[in-house]
Formats: C-alpha cells, sequence, structure tokens
C-alpha cells in the first residue's frame, strides 16, 4: 500500500484520477490539494466520489505531501516545475500530468509554453511516461511526464510504421479530433455548450503545443528527424479522441502483421482486424487505445485510425499505469475497466 497525493485535484483530469485511485487496491489516497477550494470537501465539489473519498481540498503550502510515496500533479503547465523538485529532493515520486517536463530541450519548451522553465536540470532526469516505449525506464524513474492526449494517440497509430522504417518520415499528417474535456474544466467561450455542440472546427493549424511533442517521440522512433502536419480539432462530444494518421509506404510489408506482432504483449493497445473503423465510444472511460490500418485502393498511403479517451489512457489513466511500473504492482492494476456504453 503506497501513500499519495494529487496537487490539483479539481480539473476533469484530477477527478478521473480520483476515481480511478479510489478503486486501486494499492493506493492510499493521503492529500489532494487546491489553493482555491482549501477546506471544502472533495465529495462535495464531485458528489460521484460520495462514499469513496472523505478527504477535504488543502491548501498545498500547509497539506502533507511530504508523508507521500508519490504525488500526481493535474495542475495547469507551469506549477509541477516549480513545486515537484522540493518533493522529489525529498526521494518522493512524482508523476506529472501537464507539459512540464515532456520536452527535453528547453528552448523548444520555453518557445511553446512561453515562459522560462523553473528547473531545466529535472528535464534530462525525467523519462516519457509512454509504457509502450519507456517501460522499463518508468519502472526505474523518479519523475515521469505523463504524455498528452493527442500524442499519446498519435504516436500509438504512428510507432509501428517508423520502427519498421517502411514510411516515409519527411511527410506524415495527423488529422486529430478531440472531445471539449480536452479542453480543461473552465469557463471559455469556445467550450460553452451553445459554442461547440452543433458545431465542429480545427484549430492550432500554425502550431499547437503537442506538435514539438509529438515530433520529439516519433524522431526517437525513426532516429532522425520527422515532419508532421498535425491539426487538431474540437468535436461536439465531451470525452474521445480519434486520430486519423496518414503515412507514404516506401518498403512493402504485411502491415496488419507489424501492428498486431509490435502490440501483441500490450494490455492497453488494441489492434483491430483488417478494414475496422475504431469509434470513440468503444474505449469511452477505459485505458484502451484501439488502432486499425486502412491501405485505400491498394494506393501508396497507409490510413491509420486510432481512438482513446482523452482523459483516461490520453491522460489519469496512463498516468495510473507509469505508477504501477514504478512500484511493480502489476501493469493492469485498477485499469482493467470495460468501456461504457453508451
Amino acid at each position: 500500500m503506497i501513500k499519495v497525493g494529487v496537487v490539483g485535484g479539481t480539473g476533469y483530469t484530477g477527478v478521473e484520477l480520483l476515481r480511478l485511485l479510489v478503486q486501486h487496491p494499492e493506493v492510499e489516497l493521503h492529500a489532494i490539494t487546491s489553493r482555491g477550494e482549501a477546506g471544502m470537501a472533495v465529495a462535495d465539489m464531485f458528489p460521484s466520489l460520495r462514499g469513496h473519498v472523505a478527504l477535504e481540498f488543502s491548501d498545498p503550502t500547509k497539506s502533507t505531501l511530504d508523508k507521500c510515496d508519490l504525488v500526481f500533479f493535474a495542475t495547469p503547465n507551469g506549477i509541477a516545475m516549480q513545486q515537484a523538485p522540493a518533493l522529489l529532493n525529498q526521494g518522493i515520486k512524482v508523476i506529472d500530468l501537464a507539459a512540464d517536463f515532456r520536452l527535453q530541450d528547453v528552448a523548444v519548451w520555453e518557445k511553446w509554453y512561453g515562459m522560462p522553465h523553473a528547473s531545466p536540470e529535472w528535464l534530462e532526469q525525467a523519462v516519457y511516461g509512454l509504457p509502450e516505449v519507456n517501460r522499463e525506464q518508468i519502472r526505474n524513474s523518479k519523475l515521469v511526464a505523463n504524455p498528452g492526449c493527442y500524442p499519446t494517440a498519435t504516436q500509438l497509430g504512428f510507432l509501428p510504421l517508423i520502427e519498421s522504417g517502411c514510411v516515409n518520415v519527411s511527410s506524415l499528417i495527423a488529422d486529430v479530433k478531440s472531445g471539449v474535456s480536452g479542453a480543461g474544466r473552465k469557463a471559455e467561450t469556445h467550450i460553452l455548450f451553445a459554442e461547440a455542440a452543433d458545431n465542429f472546427k480545427a484549430y492550432g493549424v500554425n502550431g499547437h503545443r503537442h506538435l514539438p511533442e509529438i515530433r520529439q517521440g516519433l524522431s526517437r522512433a525513426a532516429r532522425g528527424n520527422v515532419e508532421l502536419t498535425f491539426v487538431p480539432h474540437l468535436t461536439p462530444m465531451i470525452r474521445g479522441i480519434h486520430a486519423t494518421l496518414y503515412a507514404q509506404i516506401t518498403k512493402e510489408t504485411d502491415f496488419q502483421a507489424l501492428f498486431e506482432q509490435r502490440y501483441a504483449d500490450e494490455p492497453f493497445v488494441d489492434v483491430l482486424p483488417a478494414k475496422s473503423h475504431p469509434e470513440t465510444r468503444t474505449v469511452r472511460a477505459s485505458n484502451l487505445c484501439r488502432i486499425a490500418i486502412h491501405r485505400p485502393q491498394n494506393g501508396n498511403t497507409l490510413v491509420i485510425l486510432s481512438v482513446i479517451d482523452n482523459l483516461v489512457k490520453g491522460a489519469a489513466g496512463q498516468a495510473v499505469q507509469n505508477m504501477n511500473l514504478m512500484f511493480g504492482f502489476d501493469e493492469c492494476t485498477g485499469l482493467s475497466h470495460v468501456p461504457v456504453l453508451p
């Protein structure tokens, strides 16, 4: 049994993380912090947790996070890089669900996130928490940078092709859609019901913060530079990521078998039969990524379809998966939920 703290438990990612942690047999929730909601019972803000979480939100400056074995940061970008080093220096392990430690190049991070990095010395020590790539490094890590939702769906869809060297890595395209919960639990005009419902739009076409993260991961797999056009879209649904990925074939192989073999031992990646069309609702509230491979008209372009729940495999579920690896638990503990339908 480990003691776990959550910094920033009031957002959608935070409450999803709490939902998973209270069902985990090896976890004791010790502290849940919120500067703005300190003193409020967690179950008063999130009635879904009534009977499961008896804690109140605590002020992060007065909390007992130093008594924890692991602390999750479910905070906006820029918080963990300021607060995590003090915990790490005390031997407490940290998983950051924001972007503070995802990019190893500090100049690239500062360009895309528009602020100085408060603890660049930790960037090289952080392990990027995509278990399907870095499982062994995660097991031995003190600091895990949990991947973003768009990067998770996109990288898992492209990785088998890039690792095998059978596609042109200078012309990759990722056309990716997200539900509105990906924008966070805050009041902004573009995610109001009257704005987002019955609507569909692209955004960040000239540059999205997840682009350098995806490029970094794919470039490592390719052992060289990767050029990617990444276009995110906002869709009128609450949960879900649907990535439609395009790659030009440079070497013939059995692409279906390639994906099946690459993910044969991965508990949370499901390669569907050829010509399938995965839907976001088939992974809702689960830690699964479902993938299908297409080759339209038997041409030179492969189309990969990859779907995840942005709050689970794209955030909180992957964070719990990383926690399991860091503490030697079975990787699937607390994550074997059947997707919710409808």
